[in-house]
């Protein structure tokens, strides 16, 4: 059981949360297809499914797609996270979802499973432990500091 504040939540709803999103999973490049459920701190569920692109570069994972409905939302406050795939590994988050879930917090917990739900689980904390972080107080204010004066540089001109 996941420990939250006002609620226990079971781990295998989560799972099994996930593998249905996985099955919705658009990967016709790669053929690995992943599912993901981001639990919120007040118990709410949203799923993401990775979407490839002929531009690969373009592709979004699983865990953003949820984290991003969630945030686009008004969810902010998060306890856990539940990613998996189709293979015999278990499914942890690239560097990319682990930055960018570190944005809303070091203790998420994520379940990393295999196809057969199986899991090991770690903090971000622990996935992530340098995480990017802007310096200054809340996330979006940048704290104000003195700007050096400008370098001119002249360069030498061949006529």
């Amino acid at each position: 059981m996941i420990d939250l504040p006002v609620m226990q939540f079971p781990v295998e709803k989560l799972i099994n949360t996930a593998r249905a999103s996985r099955e919705r999973a658009y990967a016709p490049y790669s053929g690995f297809r992943v599912g993901a459920a981001i639990l919120t701190s007040e118990g709410r569920l949203y799923t993401g499914c990775n979407i490839e692109n002929a531009s690969y570069g373009l592709t979004v994972c699983a865990e953003r797609v949820a984290l991003f409905k969630a945030v686009s939302n008004g969810e902010r406050q998060f306890a856990a996270l539940v990613v998996i795939s189709d293979s015999e590994d278990y499914c942890t988050p690239c560097g990319a979802c682990r930055q960018v879930l570190a944005e809303f917090g070091s203790e998420i917990k994520v379940y990393m499973c295999n196809h057969r739900g199986e899991y090991i689980v770690k903090t971000l904390a622990e996935l992530l432990p340098l995480s990017f972080k802007l310096k200054g107080g809340e996330a979006g204010k940048i704290e104000d500091s003195p700007r050096p004066n400008p370098v001119r540089v002249v360069e030498p001109v061949d006529r």
